[in-house]
């Protein structure tokens, strides 16, 4: 028995609202992991609008602007995070171990003990790694791009270390980064407990779930909601960050290989797993991925 064309005619509306929707509920999807006032484009939160005229995706404008998304603030090029911009954190004693099933075996249980000390409050970016280069007190490589906003990327340990330690500070170690991310319950994720969802963090960019085609970091700050109770953006997702553990020279020369330790996740970690706060990941201190990066820590003020 035919059909009449009607109801074929009604039926194809219907399967392709249904596929439209679909479409439209995974643009919006791709749009949602973005803070107030940032635009998305391709796998990247940008805090002004997105280059055009044959720019490849994920790079932001770099023109001079009046006003910037919290928590940024207008430069010369763009927008950056405001420098400095220190957490206090306090003294915490905490024990870490398997809190959830998936770190059954992965993770060895063992009481941690910090003094107060302080840290950045965003990881740091390109436009301030320049900035502090271009005073002689960092690598030069750390201008090789233009974008301000973008977290700094591509630093072997060394690198790090003496970034940190011109600007009065140094790289924290493996027990005050697990501080200020768990804090003294400890916390699953740096934010809480559950929710590990693409608008906390930025992970899942470069294979899914949270984009796709991603090659470098995001945007610092351009996920509030992913801030820990103190404040601190980023320590899940974006870059990888380097922590001193004691087996990488802080200055002179690398000398030979040493493993050094990364937390945190980066815009590459496709599972939401590797973001816990409880994960780590050793590499070769030489390492230069896209996917690492790094933040200062600083003595407490007496």
């Amino acid at each position: 028995m035919k059909r009449p064309a009607t109801t074929i005619a009604i039926a194809s509306f219907v399967v392709g609202a249904v596929i439209i929707g679909i479409s439209g509920a995974r643009l919006v999807l791709r749009d949602v992991p973005c803070g107030p006032g940032f635009t998305r484009h391709g796998a990247r939160c940008c805090p002004t609008p997105p280059r055009k005229n044959g720019y490849g995706p994920g790079l932001c404008a770099t023109e001079v602007v009046a006003a910037c998304p919290l928590p940024l603030v207008p430069v010369p090029r763009g927008c950056d995070a405001p420098d400095p911009s220190i957490v206090d954190v306090p003294a915490t004693k905490v024990t870490v171990g398997p809190s959830d099933w998936e770190a059954e075996g992965r993770v060895k249980p063992r009481t941690i003990e910090t003094k107060a000390f302080r840290l950045d409050r965003f990881e740091v970016s390109i436009g301030r790694a320049c900035k502090h280069a271009q005073a002689g007190l960092a690598d030069r490589n750390f201008c090789r791009s233009s974008d301000p906003s973008r977290a700094a990327y591509g630093a072997d340990i060394l690198a790090a270390h003496r970034f940190c330690r011109a600007i009065g500070g140094r790289l924290p170690t493996e027990d005050e980064w697990i501080a200020a991310a768990a804090g003294d319950r400890p916390r699953r994720y740096p934010w809480g407990d559950t929710g590990a969802v693409c608008r906390r963090g930025a992970w899942g960019l470069a294979t899914g779930p949270c984009g796709e085609g991603a090659k470098e970091p995001d945007t610092v700050g351009a996920h509030p909601d992913g801030v820990t109770p103190l404040g601190i953006h980023d320590l899940a997702g974006n870059v990888a960050e380097w922590v001193d553990t004691g087996t990488c020279p802080a200055d002179g020369v690398m000398g030979g290989e040493c493993i050094g330790v990364v937390r945190g996740g980066s815009f590459e970690t496709a599972l939401a797993t590797d973001l816990r706060t409880w994960m780590r990941r050793e590499v070769s201190g030489a390492a230069t991925d896209t996917s690492i990066g790094f933040r200062c820590a600083y003595d407490a003020v007496r």
